[in-house]
């Protein structure tokens, strides 16, 4: 389970054996020397090499994570004060002091939003409004939560818990022009609340008035014989402890919020991008924006202060440092280290980071080197997941990228597994065809990597067969899955490198700009399609290299193709238990 101190160990896109391995194996050194929160996770599928790897050693598969860029979710307040609108302003102005906040949803049972109140909107209501003396007066609430926010000593009410519109009054004037106002402002007796103190005349007249409620100020005593006038007339009388001016104030508190709830509130949903959102709030005058469910309930809030937060999401990166080729949103994202084994790409990175990268010919290696110097033993199965990456990855440790340290790691590791590495290598690659295992569109993206050159962009995927018998059996359908490889990712062109691992050679198949496919001088099996590479099977350390001097080639000619814009991102939610 996800949680706030989370660090994600992932590979690239499309991830091969290494990449899944380098992850799983990081996250288990991570916890060998005492550091938690560190979880594997890819973020593409599987295929049957990385499955008979993880089978033959016990392990799952890394969690699956395909999106990482910032949304509303990860820097909303989850925990979020929210009010019913039968809430008092007293009870919301108590809120908003207790917790800081500026802004309160106001919600029904079942957390339906129905709008909101905020520091503002009260601060209006209690303003005078010299020109409307009547609003300034009225009182939306009920003698239950009048008596409440007063802390009032109750002698008599009547129908306390009845919600009306009620208006204050002062019994502050001459007995004689006391009922004139009242009748002036044509507010009837039984919507007036009269506040007086010890004026026996003024409490006699305006229960004979029939006013709704006499409020007695100061704690002052009240007579007998004024307490039964009230309960003959059905009118209510509540005792304040405030004087009259205070007294005034706190009963206008008791007004419900119904009245200044704003029902034109801004919302988002949570899966909404930051940088989407950035946009919206810097044209919008509201301060907050409540995040809604698609039903519309309640599940934060994000004000705009929230937006200059730091988004807790956490990477690690293993077997590749180029943001073309890592999970999506990675460079939204705080990344903490790079463990990698590729050429540099650019990266640029707002603080200094662990970044460990060795011309060596798996990433597994560089870990389990890890392992070695700080003195720790991983347990066999993480051993044997590491010998897996770097069998897979140097072709058992015949391909050119191949180093003495592969090879000296890979035998270490061999005795702590316990395990054969010619016999591994040999389950590895027995384990099946990518080609007979997948339809075309699949194998091309199956281990595909993208790059750019000279503003240039292509990918080139990589599948390892024993022999190339499955290629040609499906060599016309694969060139079309390539070719809509290219169109869909507008990309220059894309190339599948087939490689043989019995012999140590490929072919090539290329789809996409006709320029640079008629300058590559390997030898042509079908003409300006598939080519022989006999001897190339690293696609890191001979192909790249390869496609990067032809595009420098063709700038120089002042051949490059025409640039063609990226794909949209997409903005779909994240899938899986994503942060």
């Amino acid at each position: 389970m996800a949680t706030a101190d989370t660090t994600y160990i992932i590979g690239h896109r499309n991830p091969d054996a290494d990449s899944i391995c380098s992850a799983i194996a990081y996250a288990a050194f991570k916890e060998a020397r005492g550091e938690h929160g560190y979880i594997a996770a890819r973020c593409g599928n599987s295929n049957v090499r990385i499955d008979t790897i993880l089978k033959r050693f016990h392990q799952p598969l890394p969690l699956y994570v395909n999106d990482v860029t910032p949304r509303v979710r990860d820097i909303m307040v989850s925990e979020v004060i929210h009010v019913p609108p039968t809430a008092t302003c007293a009870e919301a102005l108590e809120l908003i002091d207790r917790h800081g906040v500026n802004v309160l949803p106001v919600t029904a049972a079942d957390r339906h939003v129905l709008g909101t109140v905020t520091i503002a909107q009260l601060g209006s209501f209690f303003l005078p409004r010299i020109n409307e003396p009547r609003l300034m007066r009225q009182v939306t609430s009920s003698l239950a939560h009048i008596g409440r926010a007063l802390k009032a000593r109750v002698l008599h009410t009547v129908e306390p818990a009845r919600e009306e519109d009620l208006f204050i009054r002062v019994g502050a004037m001459d007995i004689r022009s006391f009922g004139k106002v009242s009748s002036d402002d044509n507010i009837p007796s039984s919507q007036s609340i009269i506040i007086v103190g010890d004026r026996w005349d003024i409490q006699q007249r305006s229960i004979q008035l029939g006013v709704r409620a006499l409020v007695i100020t100061g704690n002052l005593p009240v007579e007998d014989d004024v307490v039964q006038l009230a309960k003959d007339n059905n009118v209510s009388i509540l005792v304040s402890p405030y004087d009259s001016a205070t007294t005034a104030w706190v009963i206008r508190t008791a007004s419900t919020i119904g009245r200044i709830i704003d029902h034109a509130f801004a919302s988002v949903n949570a899966d909404t991008r930051i940088a989407d959102l950035r946009k919206r709030i810097a044209l919008s005058p509201s301060h907050a924006f409540v995040v809604l469910s698609d039903e519309g309930r309640l599940q934060g809030i994000l004000t705009k202060a929230d937006l200059l937060r730091p988004v807790k999401t956490r990477l690690v990166l293993v077997d590749h440092n180029e943001m073309t080729q890592a999970v999506a949103g990675a460079n939204e994202v705080t990344i903490t280290e790079i463990i990698d084994h590729h050429r540099l790409g650019p990266l640029n990175t707002p603080q200094p980071i662990l970044f460990i990268n060795e011309p060596v010919g798996s990433t597994c290696t560089i870990i389990a080197d890890l392992f070695r110097r700080e003195g720790l033993t991983p347990s066999p199965e993480i051993a044997g997941v590491m010998m897996g990456g770097i069998i897979s990855d140097t072709l058992h440790l015949n391909s050119p990228t191949s180093t003495e340290k592969d090879a000296l790691l890979l035998s270490w590791l061999s005795k702590v597994a316990g395990v054969d590495s010619r016999a591994l290598a040999d389950t590895i690659f027995n384990s099946g065809s990518v080609i007979l295992a997948n339809p075309p569109e699949k194998v091309v993206r199956a281990d595909f990597k993208l790059y750019e050159e000279e503003s240039i962009r292509f990918t080139v995927s990589q599948v390892e067969e024993l022999g190339f018998g499955n290629f040609w059996q499906h060599a016309k359908k694969l060139a079309a899955a390539l070719q809509q490889l290219c169109e869909a990712d507008h990309l220059v062109f894309a190339a599948l490198l087939v490689t043989d691992i019995n012999t140590q050679n490929s072919l090539l198949l290329v789809k996409g700009d006709a320029e640079l496919i008629s300058r590559i001088h390997y030898a042509h099996v079908e003409k300006d399609e598939i080519f022989d590479l006999p001897g190339i099977v690293s696609r890191k350390k001979q192909l790249i290299p390869y496609f990067s001097s032809l595009l420098k080639e063709m700038q120089a000619d002042g051949a490059l193709p025409a640039l063609t814009p990226p794909p949209a991102r997409s903005s779909a939610p994240m899938a899986s238990a994503t942060v």
